[in-house]
């Protein structure tokens, strides 16, 4: 087969044709009743939400997802299959349903990094109308939409990111041959296409002005689009969930001979954390999205309050969901540093046991915030202190980490390869955004600043310091062991060397911008705030970053196809991933190993984490 047909019948092309049937019989079908009933057909929202739910078991069939388990149910045998499709070469894995959780990492990252190029393209667009007051380009419409879109599809590419940080390390690490329920993870993967469709989709019927939380009363009165969004983001969730039981079984279960939990690498700590949230937490957002949903569809009474509803609840709902998740994007990207910093700095990772225990600190205080987003709302103003205090607790599991991560530096041997600068990087950057966070956990404070561009300056220095730059320090630490090949080191540090300033200069601008008044989520701005120049540098900035990360892309591919083949452990690691050639064995250990020692012993003597488990000989 030559590569255009394997490509049109991969998984994506037949989810995709499986997605459009399913939404074209569930429209039909809830047409065709309404028409039978006497009902206004004209209204098509209830049919086009009924078409999105079909058109994602659609997409799922289609994609052969689901396939197993309708074998399953029927009595017959299904058992897993390893390897490319019948007659189809190996890279071929990648583009379809796979069990193997390194190939299901892979797809991750791949959407991931393609999601974050939409959405970054996205923000692109809005940024050079904001350049300037007036509307240059853009109507107010498609303003709102653009923004809104943004939001929710830079979250989903970086749930993506985790995923493929987690899919692909935890097992590796653990000494486990794969995720503990494999088609499950699959599952875990390839429900999130849909969803990102969906999303996509409600941009084109409409679009949708309420930002990415989708607060009602403004909810209930968007256009068609908003619908979409929320059944996307609806969706999504069951991908979280899902990959989140997975983990935590797969943690629980399948560990090394020896390796007990305070033997584990930290970064299965900041997985472990990062799932207990999304287990906890997302039926919540989940519940909020779907009742959102049947008040527009088939006219439920929840949140509108010329009829009785409360908006508030929305938000005590979303938000005791959406603090916490932002944890779930931040500790695996915290763990990454933890995880690195000693590799490149050659010593032992400083407080090891805190640091574990901090990132399950974080996760519980998390929830216990969730109302600072609120002061403003109109909620009870006897919960605003008991709020204000609960966030600042946060500091004292995250100072854990900073204070931890500043000793394990202190008198090392550092080297700065490209990882070791982007951990630094997001160090930097996500102690902007520590450091401006407790003044919106303050109430007075946050009165004054609240839905300014403070917020959005915190904002993305607290997601980009602590997940975009150690996801891109993952990506060119583990780059030589997925690929085999070594990146362009110079390309590396000039992806690097862009982006950084770029992003100081934007986040602080942004913050600047809502000193002196800047309101977020608007259009269009009055020349007299004296915000033009920081808007200008601002954008700038974003585009210079935008730039950075497609030279990040290139130096992938272009070194994948190029470069020599890196070394077994280019980095000279303790850990158990390092420690078997490329490629990975099919099983990740074709012999087992055992855990005898700390896995940051750097530069002591004598000093051993793994050793492999002797096979006995034939005939013993």
């Amino acid at each position: 087969m030559n590569t255009l047909s394997i490509w049109l019948t991969s998984a994506y092309v037949r989810g995709l044709i499986g997605q459009i049937i399913g939404t074209a019989v569930g429209f039909g079908f809830i047409t065709a009743i309404r028409a039978v009933m006497g009902l206004d057909t004209s209204n098509i929202e209830p049919a086009v939400v009924f078409g999105a739910l079909i058109g994602v078991p659609g997409s799922l069939l289609g994609a052969g997802v689901l396939t197993d388990w309708i074998k399953w149910i029927f009595g017959k045998k299904t058992p897993l299959r390893h390897g490319a499709p019948e007659g189809k070469p190996e890279w071929s894995r990648y583009i379809n349903v796979d069990v193997n959780h390194k190939v299901i990492g892979i797809q991750y990252g791949f959407t991931s990094v393609l999601v974050l190029l939409i959405g970054g393209f996205f923000a692109v667009l809005f940024r050079i109308e904001l350049a300037a007051p007036g509307m240059q380009y853009l109507t107010n419409d498609n303003f709102n939409t653009l923004f809104s879109a943004h939001g929710i599809i830079m979250i989903a590419s970086i749930l993506l990111g985790v995923g493929a940080m987690v899919n692909y390390l935890v097992p590796l690490m653990i000494g486990a041959s794969d995720m503990a329920f494999p088609r499950l993870n699959a599952f875990s993967y390839w429900v999130g296409i849909p969803a990102v469709v969906l999303i996509l989709s409600g941009m084109f019927v409409g679009g949708w002005d309420t930002g990415w939380v989708g607060y009602p009363p403004l909810s209930l009165r968007a256009p068609l689009g908003v619908q979409l969004f929320l059944l996307g983001f609806y969706i999504n969730g069951l991908s979280s969930i899902a990959g989140s039981i997975n983990l935590l079984v797969t943690v629980t279960t399948m560990r090394a001979k020896g390796m007990s939990l305070f033997r584990m690498p930290i970064f299965v700590w900041a997985a472990i954390a990062a799932s207990i949230i999304q287990f906890t937490a997302t039926q919540t957002v989940g519940m909020a999205l779907l009742m959102v949903v049947t008040e527009r569809t088939i006219g439920l009474n929840f949140f509108n309050p010329t009829t009785g509803g409360n908006p508030i609840l929305y938000q005590h709902l979303f938000w005791f969901y959406s603090h916490p998740v932002v944890y779930v994007f931040i500790l695996p990207g915290l763990g990454v540093i933890s995880e690195l910093l000693p590799v490149f700095s050659r010593k032992p990772l400083f407080g090891y046991k805190w640091i574990a225990l901090s990132s399950l600190g974080i996760a519980f205080v998390g929830f216990l915030v969730w109302a600072h987003h609120m002061f403003t709302s109109g909620m009870n103003d006897a919960l605003r202190i008991p709020f204000m205090i609960s966030t600042m607790f946060v500091a004292i599991p995250t100072g854990v980490k900073f204070f931890s991560w500043m000793a394990t530096m202190w008198e090392g041997k550092l080297s700065f390869e490209t990882p070791m600068l982007f951990v630094l990087g997001s160090i930097s950057v996500f102690l902007i955004g520590g450091v401006t966070g407790p003044i919106l956990g303050t109430i007075p404070t946050d009165m004054h600043l609240h839905d300014s561009y403070w917020v959005v300056g915190h904002f993305h220095s607290t997601m980009f310091g602590g997940f975009v730059f150690p996801f891109f320090a993952a990506v060119y630490y583990w780059y030589p062991k997925i690929s085999g090949k070594m990146y362009k080191e110079s390309l590396g540090k000039l992806h690097f060397w862009l982006m950084t300033p770029a992003f100081w200069l934007m986040s602080l601008g942004q913050m600047r911008a809502g000193l002196l008044g800047m309101r977020r989520r608007i259009a269009d701005y009055d020349p007299a705030l004296g915000v033009e120049t920081t808007q200008v540098l601002v954008t700038v900035a974003a585009l210079v970053i935008g730039w950075s990360v497609l030279i990040m892309v290139y130096n992938l591919i272009s070194s994948a196809r190029s470069q020599k083949m890196a070394a077994t452990n280019p980095w000279n690691s303790r850990s158990p991933e390092w420690q078997i050639p490329y490629p990975v064995p099919e099983f990740n250990y074709d012999a087992p190993f055992e855990v005898v020692g700390d896995p940051y012993d750097y530069g002591l003597d004598g000093s051993k984490y793994v050793q492999t488990i002797p096979m006995p000989a034939v005939g013993d």
